[in-house]
């Protein structure tokens, strides 16, 4: 599956994805922004793989749900094959949540092992917007640049 060059994973599979990531959502751990964030990782051999956001008392210790996530598929073994991305916001009426920089820096890590470029779905109460990785980082540093 090339990800996000395909822009759709077809209307099933991205409302099981977007279902996943809403559901790590209320796992959220957000007493300080009230603000709980999901996200859910499809990979090529359809595994999911969600996190959710983990807020500190110490603001900078923080964790985004796509971190969380990327954490534990790497935790798992997973190198690779990342094919799209989920995250959602449970702010009502807010515009579709994307990844904050720091997070599509660590999204590509994962998409740079498989040379993928994985669709990332950005989503709230006010609709869904479909956004290939690279869209989201251009010119992104990588692995390669570390040669």
């Amino acid at each position: 599956m090339g990800g996000g060059a395909e822009m759709s994973l077809g209307e099933e599979r991205e409302q099981a994805l977007i279902d996943a990531a809403f559901a790590a959502a209320g796992h959220a751990y957000a007493p300080y922004s009230d603000y709980p964030v999901g996200a859910a990782l499809l990979f090529d051999d359809g595994a999911v793989v969600t996190g959710c956001n983990v807020e500190n008392a110490s603001y900078g210790l923080s964790l985004c749900a796509e971190t969380v996530a990327v954490a534990k598929a790497l935790g798992e073994g997973r190198r690779g094959g990342l094919a799209a991305v989920a995250v959602v916001g449970l702010k009502t009426g807010a515009e579709p949540i994307t990844p904050c920089g720091r997070c599509r820096q660590v999204l590509n890590e994962v998409a740079a092992l498989g040379q993928s470029d994985p669709l990332v779905l950005c989503v709230s109460s006010a609709g869904v917007r479909r956004v290939a990785l690279s869209a989201l980082l251009p010119h992104a540093f990588g692995p390669a640049h570390l040669g």
